[in-house]
């Protein structure tokens, strides 16, 4: 069986009781974990990209600890441009911690090394790294072993995803990122990012990369720059599986409050299959 894990992004915890945007931030990422454990929990860990509470109060980062303890598996927990480093750092186990105080750590696994990195700039939405994350992570990539392949997470992507109103707020030190990894390029298998709050898939330069939508809320799909509104929407939310083995890795982004029609492909026994397609009920 391939190693699995589990990425969940944008989760917006508000302080408990509270709505956002006319949703229940808490239900939903508990109707996540229900669905992780009853139906992922071979999965060795999950990893949270990001954007854990929506205001990064003590009492939401609380709420999201009791939230995540029902779930079935150890699990990572990542800053994003709504969280506050501090108040993250106090209140979860699960952030990693670097020498200087970022959020940022990694995990060794049996197919590489992963690397959880801290985008956060509590001035402003879009994604920050500045020199000393860009020396451990620069420190982290050139002792590992040579033959060890990496994995990388982080909240904001840093390129262009199209989104205009996302592009704006995506990491600001992106060539200084693609200098940092340039040497590592060929190894990194994957980078898994959050903050656009949708389902995204494609490569930064040779390197496969996804996201996808948060817990919550999402961000509308829209392209054209000159659109006047940045748009919020009500789209179902998902979490991801990943399956990795020595040669791929797999993505699948699952939509868990889903409650769309199942039925059989084949039809029942004694009925014509072309009978059974053309005439299929409507719901």
């Amino acid at each position: 069986m391939p190693f699995k894990f589990i990425h969940i992004t944008d989760t917006h915890l508000a302080n408990p009781g509270l709505k956002l945007y006319g949703l229940d931030p808490r239900a939903r990422l508990d109707a996540a974990i229900a669905d992780i454990n009853k139906h992922q929990s071979d999965a060795a860990f999950a990893v949270v990209t990001g954007d854990l509470t929506h205001w990064g109060e003590p009492e939401s980062y609380a709420n999201f600890a009791e939230a995540m303890a029902a779930l079935k598996m150890p699990y990572i927990a990542m800053v994003g441009n709504h969280d506050k480093r501090v108040t993250c750092l106090d209140s979860l186990k699960a952030a990693p911690r670097d020498p200087n105080g970022f959020v940022q750590g990694t995990r060794t696994t049996e197919h590489g090394l992963f690397v959880f990195l801290d985008t956060l700039d509590e001035t402003s939405h879009a994604g920050q790294m500045c020199a000393k994350r860009f020396d451990w992570l620069a420190k982290t990539l050139a002792v590992a072993p040579a033959d060890q392949p990496f994995v990388v997470f982080m909240h904001h992507p840093p390129f262009p995803v199209g989104v205009h109103a996302m592009d704006e707020i995506a990491l600001k030190q992106s060539a200084e990122f693609a200098e940092v990894i340039a040497p590592y390029r060929a190894r990194i298998r994957h980078l898994f990012f959050g903050h656009v709050h949708r389902p995204i898939f494609g490569s930064y330069g040779k390197i496969p990369f996804s996201t996808l939508r948060g817990t919550n809320h999402q961000v509308w799909f829209e392209l054209d720059a000159a659109a006047a509104d940045h748009l919020a929407s009500h789209e179902p939310p998902a979490y991801g599986v990943v399956l990795i083995d020595d040669e791929n890795l797999v993505v699948h982004s699952h939509d868990f409050l889903d409650t769309s029609l199942r039925f059989p492909f084949d039809p029942p026994a004694g009925v014509d299959g072309r009978d059974y397609a053309l005439n299929f009920p409507a719901r």
